[in-house]
């Protein structure tokens, strides 16, 4: 623990700044993963409750979805509501339309943040390099030449080691709101999915 005080203190201000924004980037990444977690679930629900509307049970196809937790769930119980209420055609379309487009919203917020810090971090990491190693050179000019070959590198060690910390501070915010992104574009084609396999089996039957 003394050790990366240490190496806090020696960064200066711009580690500092990497390493909030570490502790909000591995927080927010928790929040993303506890959100997401569950949004491609349901499969086995959703085609248990078309099985029983295509049967002519709709009240059995709600109940069965009912407690559903995924986007699609939740899009797919509104639209056999709306469909046991007489709502059709293009009103139920745009409806449903609306609604999924508020679930992809819901699901991407905070992950352009996340994109932000993974593209920021490295130009902090990089700008404290040059910081440090301009204060270093000019330490190297006032002792006119003289200066012991070790504190240069010493200077050096602790410019780096901003760079060091920005990159990695970014990786892991660039992997997670990469995977992150691939997870909500499969919740996205099952919102999709399950809405035109119902109004498809509401026509058929």
């Amino acid at each position: 623990m003394t050790a990366i005080w240490e190496m806090l203190i020696t960064g200066g201000p711009v580690i500092m700044l990497l390493a909030v924004m570490s502790v909000f980037s591995l927080s927010l990444i928790g929040v993303k993963l506890a959100q997401l977690w569950r949004v491609r679930s349901g499969e086995e629900r959703r085609d248990r409750a078309l099985e029983f509307w295509q049967a002519g049970e709709p009240q059995k196809a709600i109940s069965a979805m009912s407690d559903g937790r995924a986007p699609a769930d939740r899009v797919m119980s509104y639209a056999m509501q709306a469909l046991t209420e007489g709502l059709s055609g293009p009103r139920l379309e745009g409806e449903l339309m609306r609604r999924g487009n508020a679930e992809v919203m819901q699901m991407n917020s905070l992950i352009r943040l996340l994109e932000l810090i993974a593209m920021v971090s490295p130009l902090l990491g990089l700008l404290g390099t040059v910081l440090g190693m301009i204060q270093s050179f000019q330490e190297l000019e006032l002792a006119q030449g003289a200066a012991n070959a070790s504190v240069l590198a010493g200077g050096i060690w602790q410019a780096l080691l901003t760079t060091a910390a920005g990159l990695l501070v970014a990786i892991p915010a660039a992997i997670a709101a990469g995977l992150y992104a691939a997870r909500i574009d499969g919740a996205a084609q099952q919102i999709e999915s399950a809405v035109g396999r119902l109004l498809l089996v509401n026509e058929t039957r």
